[in-house]
């Protein structure tokens, strides 16, 4: 019923966004996912950091967009300050959905809106929309595919959580140092046409370990290949029909059907299934304009952009991690080196 339940969430999502004409719409195909992937049941938690994450980012990016663009000096420092809030909150596990969507959301944003080109009031209601009527397609989803047997509930997101204090000042601080390097590369680089690279760089970030990125990395270089494959074979296979509504969407629903089933199985073909649902589904949303462009320009650059993105990011989490280890040191590591 899982996989049912991620499936019907995607896709319906994918529809709404289609018949609403929303510029930004994957947003709404891929937030059922992230909610309902590790939940066999409904739980209001994760809505209320999901809504109130993605309203008071979109509020606060607002905010300093509108009062410190001009300077760049307190740009920089207000946007430290934002990414620091957004980072301590992923450090505690009742609080970690609501700083990850708010780090997400609120460095695309943040960095996007220093374009002339990028509408953020449209980003903002579209994000606010897709959020809300999040809300009763996953209520929809659990309602009409709910789970056979009678578990508890066990929220498997990030089980490796912080337990030391120092642990917690190193990952945080990891977690910070490199949302503002990403910043500042995208704010001095002219690279207003990679958010997925942006974005991976995030994802990438999100355990806040050096193991847990590492495998994060793989996984999403993994997942993108075999997401930007799937859209491939979309975009080939339906050629010229690429305009029919009711093709389009059934040949998606083919391909989520697969990663969502791999969604449902809660292993590493879990994570790799949510890279490929993403690589799937922003291209074909955002890119593919039917009878005037198609998305395999789109498709190709947002693998390579991703994969330079998340090797970069790698290398960079790497040295910082053990540059903090050095730096910041526990009493019993200070005994032990004495």
């Amino acid at each position: 019923m899982k996989t049912m339940r991620l499936w019907f969430g995607c896709v319906t999502g994918l529809a709404i966004s289609m018949i609403f004409g929303w510029s930004y719409g994957f947003f709404v195909a891929l937030l059922p996912i992230i909610i309902m992937t590790n939940a066999d049941h409904w739980h209001w938690n994760g809505y209320y950091q999901l809504v109130i994450g993605i309203i008071w980012t979109t509020v606060e990016v607002s905010f300093i967009n509108g009062f410190f663009q001009s300077s760049p000096l307190l740009l920089t420092i207000v946007v430290g300050i934002f990414f620091l809030e957004k980072c301590i909150a992923m450090s505690h596990k009742n609080s970690y959905l609501f700083g990850f969507v708010g780090l997400l959301v609120g460095s695309i944003a943040l960095n996007f809106a220093s374009y002339s080109s990028f509408d953020l009031e449209d980003f903002s209601i579209t994000l606010w929309c897709s959020a809300i009527v999040t809300i009763p397609i996953c209520a929809l989803a659990y309602l009409l595919f709910p789970e056979p047997i009678a578990e508890t509930a066990v929220d498997t997101t990030h089980d490796a959580q912080r337990y030391d204090h120092i642990g917690m000042i190193r990952q945080t601080a990891l977690g910070w140092i490199i949302a503002m390097l990403a910043f500042l590369v995208f704010q001095v680089g002219d690279l207003n046409d990679s958010l997925s690279a942006q974005a991976s760089i995030i994802i990438v970030l999100a355990p806040m370990t050096l193991i847990g990125s590492l495998a994060a990395a793989k996984i999403r270089i993994i997942g993108t290949f075999l997401g930007c494959l799937a859209g491939l074979i979309i975009q080939v296979g339906l050629y010229t029909w690429s305009d029919n509504g009711i093709l389009f969407i059934m040949a998606y629903a083919i391909a989520a059907g697969i990663f969502c089933s791999w969604l449902a199985l809660g292993t590493i073909k879990s994570s790799i299934a949510f890279s490929a649902m993403s690589a799937l589904t922003v291209p074909l949303t955002t890119s593919l304009v039917p009878d005037q462009k198609d998305a395999v320009f789109a498709i190709l650059y947002r693998f390579s952009s991703i994969f330079v993105a998340v090797v970069l990011t790698s290398m960079t989490i790497w040295v910082i991690h053990h540059f903090l280890v050095r730096v910041i040191k526990s009493p019993s590591e200070h005994f032990n080196h004495g």
